[in-house]
This record gives structure tokens, C-alpha cells and sequence, in this order.
């Protein structure tokens, strides 16, 4: 399935559309274009040819005066373009540990994962003060495909959003995966940490927020 869609997206410049996309809940083509540097007519005509292949979707943004703003968003299908670090085979063996051990023991592994998980991101992480960890936190989920970013707001309030999340099927299937993520971050930036998580157009989004 994946390997069909990257044969369908191929250039590059449906893969900048697609990138910058993800990273947001919606872009009408004229910011689009501005963000990606190309032109207004350039990127329109690649937002049509992946809506046309299914990739993208359109919904209009009221505005206080004038007609609403016509918006490009990723669909569900979209999220198969991007990395994953499970399969249906994690989940098959997470039941049969279920079914083997016990109702705990795909919980107990996780935990193993996730321990592990921080001991990787502890040796690779920067910073004095956790603002500057969620930074380097930050970097360090992006590489590993979370599309992470870290926002830093003039209040001086911190938060760390992800626009994906390579394992979603982990995380609908084992919702102890939310909590673990935020024991994560709090042992990484040293701050109690708050996960919201919302959808657009069926995709993912998490914000944790640093109390």
C-alpha cells in the first residue's frame, strides 16, 4: 500500500505539499505557496492532482468578513505516506502475550519499551532548563518521524506538538501508550506534562503541554 502511494506522490513537489500539510490543520493554496516557495498557480495545480488521487481534502473556513477561506488538508489515506515503526504483526504479538501471560502483559512490555525508549532520548538530550530539554525533546521526536515542534509562547509557556505519530495503531489498539508517552516527557524535561490529542480530517495531532 505504501510502496502504490510514494509511486503516485513521487516528485518532490508533492512531497513538500504533503510535508508542510501534515504539519498543519489546513492551508489555503496562497500560505501554501508562500511556505513551500513556489508559485500560487504552481501550487494549486498540485493540491488538485492529490486531491484527485485521494490524498487531500477541502473544507471552508468561515471568516469574520467576506467569503470563507478554502483549505487544503491531508486525509486519512495520506497517513500511509509516512513512517511507522509497527506493524500488524506488534499487534498480533501484544494479543498473544495477552492471551498467553495474562491481561497485563502487553502493558508490561510496553512499559519495557518506553523505559528503554527514555534512556535512549536521556543520552541524546541538551539543555538546563525545561524549556531547553523540550527543545532538544523535540528534535529528537522529529528525526524519529512525530513530526514534532517545539512552540515556545510569549507567556513563556511550553509545548511540544506532534503532527504524526508512528505508532497510531499501537495507540488506538493500547490506550496505555497516551500515558506512557507522558511519563516520557515529564522524566525527560523534568516538568509535569498535560497530552491533548485532536484529529483533522481523520489525522493525528498531540500537544503536551509543560505545567
Amino acid at each position: 500500500m505504501k510502496q502504490r502511494l510514494l509511486q503516485q506522490v513521487g516528485r518532490s513537489a508533492r512531497l513538500r505539499v504533503l510535508n508542510e500539510l501534515k504539519r498543519t490543520q489546513g492551508l489555503c493554496v496562497a500560505d501554501l505557496a508562500t511556505r513551500i516557495g513556489m508559485s500560487y498557480m504552481g501550487a494549486k495545480g498540485v493540491c488538485l492532482d492529490l486531491e484527485k488521487r485521494g490524498l487531500l481534502d477541502t473544507w471552508r473556513q468561515p471568516q469574520k468578513m467576506g467569503r470563507p477561506h478554502l483549505l487544503y488538508r491531508l486525509t486519512q489515506r495520506a497517513h500511509d505516506l509516512f513512517p511507522t515503526e509497527s506493524n500488524a504483526l506488534t499487534i498480533e504479538t501484544l494479543d498473544a502475550a495477552r492471551k498467553l501471560f495474562g491481561p497485563t502483559a502487553p502493558e508490561k512490555l510496553l512499559l519495557v519499551v518506553y523505559q528503554k525508549r527514555a534512556e535512549q532520548y536521556l543520552a541524546k538530550l541538551k539543555g538546563e532548563t525545561p524549556a531547553e530539554r523540550a527543545k532538544w525533546l523535540a528534535r529528537l521526536r522529529d528525526h524519529d518521524g512525530y513530526m514534532a515542534e517545539c512552540e515556545v509562547a510569549e507567556t513563556g509557556a511550553v509545548r511540544i506538538v506532534e503532527h504524526h505519530s508512528p505508532v497510531l495503531d499501537i495507540l488506538r489498539e493500547f490506550p496505555l501508550v497516551a500515558k506512557l508517552e507522558v511519563d516520557l516527557f515529564q522524566r525527560l524535561v523534568g516538568r509535569p506534562v498535560q497530552r491533548e490529542e485532536t484529529s483533522a480530517s481523520g489525522l493525528y495531532c498531540a500537544t503536551f503541554r509543560l505545567l
